[in-house]
């Protein structure tokens, strides 16, 4: 079996997770939220929940959940729109306290980051002490706090920082890896999500331990290339660096209704809008693609898709519009009414990151 590797260096990695974010700015600069169970998202018919309070997730409320029914669980809910210029300008605030270590940080979102400190401007040779600093340092910015995960890669940083929230900071040493995964529950594994924890507790997989029993063939049988990863992990082993630019794969938009849309040249204003959009996106990241995208929800919510490739890189207005028409006209069907359109586009020419753009919360 493959183990974490003696040969290679031991590296030090942090993983960085703010709070409760967008919530946390809403309560920070607005005294009367403190202690109150607070969500951020929209409050249409169909709007989801941003991010929930800590005071909220006691009522069971969670990040993409209904409205709706986050109000049904809190009736006392206070629900503050959006404000992402805000987040951004914050994510910048606290990022600044990261660049006082290491230039190796790669921001998974505006709230997250990963940081490779193995070798650090401060000249500190423990991540832990790092982290500590890093913590008050982000506090005194911001305002805010934030939970770390010290450990030797990506996956078990990120599996630490999520032991002891809020305002935690958990490490995974070397000596310590082994045990410490073999008893952690399927389910905790970064990666692991709820569809697949069920197929493997079908297995019999319960445990980190559970998951070092089956072989590579075996994984790879049930669960494709990832089985790899998995086989991989539960060893300890993740060789991933941490990125300072990660590859920008796509960019989308979209948008989902109050109502259901069921009229034609309705759909269409809405979907010639949404181009207008990615194409200007397009621009402003000096970006080109070779593929589009056509995404829609009916009311059940079924999510098709649809693409078309072209021959040469192309941000071209009138292109994307007549495609996505074209695409749009072969296969929605409007007599069901559907609740969400989308574009994108992807196989891009120049890149930093994934993003996605979404208008509907």
């Amino acid at each position: 079996m493959k183990d974490l590797p003696d040969t290679i260096p031991v590296r030090k990695i942090i993983h960085i997770d703010m709070d409760a974010f967008f919530a946390s700015v809403e309560q920070r600069d607005h005294p009367e939220f403190r202690g109150k169970p607070l969500v951020v998202g929209g409050e249409g018919k169909r709007s989801v929940v941003a991010a929930a309070s800590y005071e909220a997730r006691k009522f069971g409320i969670y990040s993409a959940m209904p409205m709706s029914q986050a109000r049904q669980k809190c009736k006392d809910l206070i629900i503050a729109p959006p404000r992402f210029q805000i987040y951004k300008d914050v994510s910048s605030q606290f990022r600044e306290v990261f660049h006082e270590y290491t230039d190796l940080i790669e921001p998974l979102s505006l709230d997250e980051a990963y940081l490779d400190v193995t070798q650090n401007r401060a000249g500190l040779k423990s991540a832990i002490l790092i982290a500590r600093q890093i913590k008050r340092k982000v506090h005194a910015a911001t305002g805010l706090t934030c939970t770390a995960g010290v450990s030797i890669n990506k996956f078990l940083a990120k599996v630490a920082s999520g032991i002891n929230k809020p305002d935690g900071l958990t490490a995974i040493t070397p000596p310590q890896v082994e045990n410490f995964l073999l008893t952690l529950p399927i389910d905790k594994f970064f990666g692991v999500g709820k569809v697949t924890a069920g197929k493997m507790q079908n297995l019999g997989v319960q445990t980190g331990g559970d998951l070092r029993a089956l072989s590579l063939e075996v994984l790879g049988k049930h669960f494709g290339k990832m089985g790899r990863y998995y086989f991989d992990v539960c060893r300890g082993v993740d060789e991933r660096p941490v990125s300072a630019s990660r590859i920008r794969k796509s960019i989308s938009i979209e948008r989902t209704f109050e109502e259901n849309i069921y009229d034609e040249k309705n759909a269409k204003e809405i979907l010639f809008r949404l181009c207008t959009s990615l194409g200007k996106s397009l621009a402003k990241l000096d970006l080109k693609g070779r593929t589009l995208h056509l995404k829609w929800r009916y009311p059940d919510f079924t999510t098709p898709t649809r693409s078309r490739s072209f021959q040469q890189f192309t941000r071209e207005d009138e292109l994307i519009r007549a495609t996505v028409a074209q695409l749009f006209d072969e296969n929605v069907d409007l007599t069901v009414g559907i609740r969400l359109l989308g574009v994108g586009m992807s196989n891009l020419d120049n890149s930093e990151f994934v993003a996605q753009l979404t208008l509907d919360i």
